[in-house]
């Protein structure tokens, strides 16, 4: 297969992705001004995001096999099983709980396997200390044991959890490059931090991000400056995290969230994906009302992606 045929940007992405602005009375009556960055629209099977972050490792990978982690019903490696089948590469998915091994596949995992993705269930414990060098040395020896020959240990790309590494950092500082001059502050619902990493670094002067993590635990602070660190040397723009918006952690959706959900789709026609994106409308939404941004303010929320 040619070099141009791996490239991502085969897959035509719809970039920069539309700004548009939104009115909304909830905003509008504290003198602020609402945009919604729709990365859900970049592309059709790999949104938002995943887009930003996977483009540069599929790159990096150059046609190499990739594997990569998740839990059942996990984004990301639904959107790495989409990218190997249109660009024609390999891909193993090591899925969080060896319990599932003789389950059914939920709809999730199906469609993993329907776009080509190998999966290898792994035990949590084992999961948990994949970061290990030593612990994923094992993981990918026995991933790719019965594989075919090309995805041999030493031949295989491996993209962390959530794809977020340094390459994935230095893709999504071009999602703050295109909001340059466009807005204020910039918010985005965080997972692993990649996103958040590279965003802020590629904000301009006087711009700010905000991250709403999505999961308990308050150790996501660590990990953007982690990825900062290795994908630019160092702590790079403006950025901070409120953690009061995971509502119970992750794929928690409390009936309050789902029914900010529901309205913000009514008022503006906007499918809105309950897991990511509802956390950091309804954060907005909140610190607006609570009076954090000063009148003249205008705030973009960042649509990472669609509903299911």
């Amino acid at each position: 297969m040619s070099p141009e045929a791996l490239d991502p940007a085969a897959l035509r992405p719809r970039l920069p992705s539309p700004l548009v602005a939104v009115e909304d009375e909830r905003f509008s009556r504290y003198g602020v001004r609402l945009l919604l960055k729709r990365d859900d629209l970049i592309h059709p099977d790999l949104p938002g995001n995943k887009w930003r972050k996977l483009a540069p490792n599929l790159r990096a990978a150059a046609g190499r096999p990739l594997l990569t982690f998740g839990g059942a019903y996990s984004n990301h490696l639904r959107a790495t099983a989409a990218a190997g089948r249109l660009l024609g590469v390999a891909t193993i998915g090591v899925v969080r709980g060896d319990e599932l091994a003789d389950r059914p596949l939920n709809p999730s995992l199906a469609r993993c396997a329907a776009d080509g993705m190998r999966l290898v269930f792994a035990d949590r414990g084992t999961y948990r200390a994949k970061d290990d060098p030593a612990v994923l040395t094992g993981i990918v020896a026995e991933a790719t044991r019965d594989a075919p020959s090309g995805a041999a240990p030493a031949g295989v790309c491996v993209i962390p959890e959530g794809g977020s590494n340094a390459l994935a950092a230095r893709g999504c500082a071009e999602l703050g490059r295109e909001l340059r001059g466009a807005t204020d502050v910039v918010a985005v619902p965080c997972g692993t931090g990649g996103t958040l990493a590279g965003l802020a670094a590629g904000l301009g002067p006087g711009q700010r991000a905000l991250g709403i993590p999505v999961l308990k635990g308050g150790f996501l602070g660590a990990e953007v400056e982690r990825l900062q660190r290795a994908a630019f040397g160092g702590r790079r723009g403006e950025w901070s995290l409120d953690d009061r918006f995971h509502c119970g952690g992750y794929a928690r959706t409390p009936p309050e969230l789902l029914a900010f959900a529901t309205d913000f789709e009514a008022r503006h026609g906007l499918p809105v994906e309950r897991l990511y994106v509802a956390k950091a409308l309804l954060a907005l939404t909140t610190l607006t009302s609570e009076g954090a941004f000063p009148r003249g303010t205008t705030l973009t929320a960042i649509i990472t992606g669609p509903p299911e």
